[in-house]
């Protein structure tokens, strides 16, 4: 089996503004360790393929960024989208390029660049597993999270029938519930739908040209020209495009500390934390203060009294909020003056 990984690293990651910005989104700053998001997924990911085997896709404004940031990559292998177009669009190329190079039988292995994981060995050998699975059963299959919690920020899957030991059919994908209705699917055994797929590139892409008019029509027209292909290609995700209308789809359990590390809020979740209970990176300093989370880029913050606060500070701005507001900064993007948001 040759197989492939293949990292999504796209968007711009607006949440976690002042740090973020459209030419250094979060992907490519140090969030959750020292080292930048997708630079710990790559070394996360490097002992089951070389550089030679490894695919980034990205925005075309970020592909120089990456290529300096991970120098050990071909520069063919950092692939530029040249416009959003959606997780299909991007897969379905990606498995396009590694079908011209080793051939449909290869297993390419799908994770994001944004993740935070706890136990890297466990990641590792389910991924493996997940390979193993796809490449024998000739099926698409995606790694679905043992919840932690029932939380309404994920899309679920709910298993269906068993294929072997603890591989089963999927039942369905479920759109990020009510707080309610996650509940009632944590209990039922419904899993978080992570985002990890595991396939052979030649069986994603019969199930695109048999499934997804959005994305065949154009791949086929482009004759492996890119840009082409993203100039014709109709933006849809890939749960969308290929998962919810296959009936090759499989799923397997997983367990490794995953956090898809969405807002400010998440890193308290994944960050170490000092004896109060704060998840701080950065020079800071706390006294009878909890649950807060810094993150302090060249000046130092000085907690004193106060919980479960986010204090973000960069090169003079200082921004402030409580991790429950936190989840939604578009509010506060939206009605701050341009010269503050934007500087």
């Amino acid at each position: 089996m040759i197989r492939w990984n293949v990292v999504l690293a796209g968007g711009v990651g607006s949440r976690f503004w002042p740090l973020s910005t459209p030419e250094q989104p979060k992907q490519l700053l140090p969030l959750v360790s020292e080292s930048p998001m997708l630079h710990d997924t790559i070394e996360r990911l490097r002992p089951s393929a070389p550089p030679e085997r490894t695919l980034v896709l990205t925005n075309a404004g970020l592909r120089a960024a990456v290529l300096a940031m991970e120098p050990s990559l071909p520069p063919e292998n950092v692939i530029a989208e040249p416009r959003p177009a959606g997780t299909c669009a991007a897969l379905a190329w990606a498995a396009t390029c590694i079908a011209e190079r080793t051939g449909p039988e290869s297993v390419m292995v799908c994770t994001h660049a944004d993740w935070a994981i706890g136990d890297v060995p466990a990641f590792r050998s389910t991924l493996d597993r997940a390979a193993q699975v796809a490449y024998e059963e000739q099926a698409l299959v995606t790694v679905g999270i043992v919840p932690s919690r029932p939380d309404p920020g994920f899309g679920y899957i709910q298993p269906g029938t068993v294929v072997h030991d603890d591989v089963r059919r999927v039942a369905r994908f479920a759109e990020k519930p009510s707080r309610e209705m996650a509940v009632g699917m944590v209990s039922e055994g419904y899993l978080w739908n992570s985002g990890i797929f595991a396939w052979r590139v030649g069986d994603l892409l019969d199930e695109i040209r048999a499934l997804t008019p959005e994305v065949q029509p154009a791949l086929e027209a482009a004759g492996g020209d890119l840009t082409s292909f993203f100039a014709q290609v109709k933006s849809i995700a890939i749960d969308v495009g290929v998962l919810e209308r296959s009936q090759r789809v499989l799923v397997m359990p997983g367990q490794f500390g995953w956090d898809d590390v969405g807002t400010w809020a998440a890193l308290h979740r994944v960050r170490h934390h000092d004896a109060q209970g704060n998840a701080m990176l950065g020079p800071s300093f706390a006294l009878q203060a909890s649950g807060n989370v810094v993150h302090a880029d060249g000046t130092q913050v000085v907690l004193y009294g106060v919980h479960d606060l986010v204090v973000v500070a960069r090169d003079g701005l200082v921004m402030v909020t409580t991790r429950a507001h936190a989840s939604d900064l578009k509010q506060l993007l939206d009605a701050m003056p341009a010269d503050v948001r934007d500087r």
